[in-house]
């Protein structure tokens, strides 16, 4: 039954018509193909005839023993075809995190279907509204974007956004054209370089513990000259400023007119709750880390419900999904497998029942009716849930991090090099698409 549910939540297969890479191998690659299917007819046409010969030897021998010779025919006949057919699917795989021994463990002609696999919990909205923008606007964006981002000041941006949200960041930007941008933890200030790129005149304010400058002294970092910082000694917290005279500094009287960026490893709820107090109405929150992953309480996470379509788990080691799980935790870095993804009780929701928040420094043990109670609050003020899609597939980014099965089908679907490389995509180093945790934008209803 499982099986059946699971392959319901499989997307349909992409066909590309366009600029897909399927004709990138050129006339090359068809002479090679038709160069493989003749050696493989020639293989199999060998030992039809080996096994007619064997036939012919045994029917010599009909007076010995007919029926058993004749069955061994039979069974060489059927059998040693199938075999040999099936052996050119046996890999030996060397490096489980290398693409092309992915790529060979579960086909290249279902790398597309594989993404969302194994569900995409997506959150429900009042009312169903989705955002404006199409995949055509994306892909016109990273057009536009991939040469911004090669001029970033942070070329090595470890432990920071790489480029998959580092493009979400600036197309909501750059589309919700806000009076006001405001970021909550700024790290070295890639982000803050990004807002900017998005909106060149647009005020920034920054709460970060740690002031950007201060990483200088050890090498890249930014820092905006037209930007407030809150950071350092002046460090205040988001849920603890006084917005309303911040607003009334800034002159901003519609808060609908500002964007609110969380990359603060703060329990999303908690930071939710605090935004809508405030009045503020569009969040993007970068880190919506999957059940069973990450550091602190996410969107994604709240919303993984058996009532949503993708959502829920099992907890029984010998079910389908424990054992879909355990195949692809060889191959994905970020995959988590049912012993990871249960604790105690088979609580599965959250990380292992617990509801992570302050980069993991507190952990607070929460009941399924509480997870549940957190699901239907969250419903009842989203406006808008939609979670930025990966840049490209696995096969064209080689990314090995996160697991396709529990993620939306990319911008640039596998098997579409061509466009990736016509986006400029393929010049990026292979590094900065490792960083994807399901970036997700919400607005939020008008209190």
């Amino acid at each position: 039954m499982l099986e059946r549910v699971l392959s319901m939540r499989r997307p349909p297969p992409h066909t590309d018509d366009g600029d897909g890479g399927g004709g990138g191998g050129g006339g090359d690659g068809d002479a090679a193909s038709l160069a493989a299917d003749e050696s493989k007819t020639k293989k199999h046409n060998h030992v039809s005839i080996l096994v007619a010969r064997a036939a012919h030897h045994f029917s010599k021998l009909n007076h010995v023993c007919p029926w058993p010779c004749l069955l061994l025919c039979l069974v060489l006949l059927f059998l040693v075809p199938s075999a040999i057919r099936h052996s050119r699917n046996i890999v030996c795989i060397s490096d489980p995190y290398d693409p092309v021994s992915r790529a060979r463990f579960f086909g290249f002609d279902g790398l597309e279907s594989d993404f969302g696999s194994l569900g995409v919990p997506w959150c429900r909205s009042k009312h169903g509204k989705n955002v404006e923008w199409t995949s055509k606007d994306l892909l016109k964006g990273l057009e536009e974007f991939v040469p911004i981002y090669e001029t970033r000041p942070i070329k090595n941006n470890m432990y920071g956004m790489g480029f998959d949200h580092s493009f979400g960041l600036w197309f909501i930007a750059r589309w919700l054209k806000p009076d006001l941008m405001i970021e909550s933890g700024a790290f070295k200030g890639h982000s803050t370089w990004v807002l900017r790129q998005a909106m060149p005149d647009t005020p920034i304010i920054s709460l970060s513990p740690r002031h950007p400058e201060k990483y200088l002294k050890k090498g890249p970092a930014y820092v905006d000259g037209n930007c407030t910082y809150f950071a350092g000694k002046d460090f205040v917290d988001f849920g603890s400023m006084d917005w309303k005279t911040v607003m009334k500094k800034h002159r901003i009287t519609d808060l609908s007119r500002v964007l609110i960026f969380f990359d603060d490893h703060q329990n999303e709820l908690k930071r939710l709750k605090q935004a809508l107090r405030a009045g503020f109405r569009h969040l993007v929150f970068e880190d919506n880390y999957d059940t069973g992953t990450g550091d602190h309480y996410s969107l994604r996470q709240i919303c993984d419900q058996f009532y949503i379509t993708g959502g829920g788990h099992s907890c029984f080691k010998f079910s389908d999904e424990a054992r879909i799980r355990a195949k692809r935790k060889k191959f994905w870095e970020k995959s988590v497998d049912t012993d990871e993804l249960c604790g105690p009780g088979e609580a599965w929701w959250g990380v292992r029942g617990i509801m992570r928040d302050n980069f993991n420094h507190s952990n607070e043990p929460i009941s399924y009716t509480q997870h549940f109670q957190n699901s239907r609050f969250l419903e009842s003020v989203l406006d808008v849930y939609w979670e930025l899609p990966p840049v490209a597939g696995p096969s064209l980014t080689h990314q090995s991090r996160y697991d396709p099965a529990r993620t939306s089908p990319p911008i640039v679907e596998d098997g579409r090099f061509r466009l990736f490389q016509r986006l400029g995509l393929a010049g990026l180093d292979r590094s900065v698409f490792n960083g994807y945790t399901q970036m997700v934008y919400v607005e939020v209803s008008k209190q």
